[in-house]
């Protein structure tokens, strides 16, 4: 019996290529970034471990640090994290209206942030330690990037700024929170996060467990300006 009308089979285009087309086109923008992190936080790694007299600077922090406890962390990446990208929004002419709402979410969120961070890495220390040896670093390093990253840092605050993004209106919340963005952004910044993150990381852990929250706050306000320089034109 002839079979009428009969058409080769043909795979529909895969679900995978604007994924993988999406996260190319992010890590070709983040690989000068990225490198420039890596080395932003080397040297200041390097500073500390061969050049003694930054450690008059290095101890000030521990020690602010020490007395301050969560407060410090807050204070420190709100101000790194959150104030200073935000003056560098107002000053180069980005940011143009919802000055006071923008302000208060960037205090708020990396003021959290801080904190949250400073609990993750006491956590890290007890599971793991305190030391700098090569096997507790790398331990950290898989942790931070492939539980605590991956699953909620970069997917958290990609929603949040997509809430921002969209005028702090729910509705126009819902909208933007598509399948597009949950299958093809999240996954892209979490590949670009480890491209940028993973080494930068590494970096931090190796310092003391006072030095850590510091470190992290100088190599992240260094990378949100940069990011925010090199997308100007965006």
């Amino acid at each position: 019996m002839l079979i009428q009308n009969y058409q080769p089979f043909t795979s529909p285009p895969s679900m995978f290529q604007p994924l993988f087309r999406s996260i190319r086109r992010a890590l070709r923008q983040n690989i000068v970034p990225g490198v420039i992190l890596q080395a932003f936080a080397l040297l200041i790694a390097l500073s500390y471990f061969y050049i003694p007299a930054t450690h008059i600077i290095f101890d000030t922090l521990a020690q602010l640090k020490q007395q301050a406890g969560w407060r410090y962390s807050a204070i420190s990446t709100a101000i790194f994290g959150g104030l200073i990208p935000y003056l560098y929004l107002v000053a180069s002419g980005r940011l143009r209206k919802m000055y006071f709402k923008v302000f208060l979410f960037y205090i708020v969120l990396w003021a959290e942030k801080g904190v949250e961070v400073d609990l993750f890495y006491q956590l890290q220390s007890y599971i793991f330690g305190d030391a700098s040896d090569v096997q507790t670093v790398v331990k950290k390093v898989l942790f931070d990037q492939l539980i605590y990253s991956a699953l909620w840092a970069a997917p958290g605050l990609a929603a949040l700024y997509l809430w921002k993004d969209s005028g702090f209106k729910w509705s126009e919340f819902k909208v933007a929170l598509n399948k597009e963005f949950l299958y093809i952004k999240i996954p892209t910044i979490v590949a670009s996060n480890w491209l940028v993150w993973f080494p930068a990381v590494a970096v931090i852990y190796s310092m003391p467990p006072l030095l850590q929250i510091p470190l992290f706050n100088l190599v992240l306000c260094f990378f949100v300006l940069l990011i925010t320089s090199l997308s100007a034109k965006e």
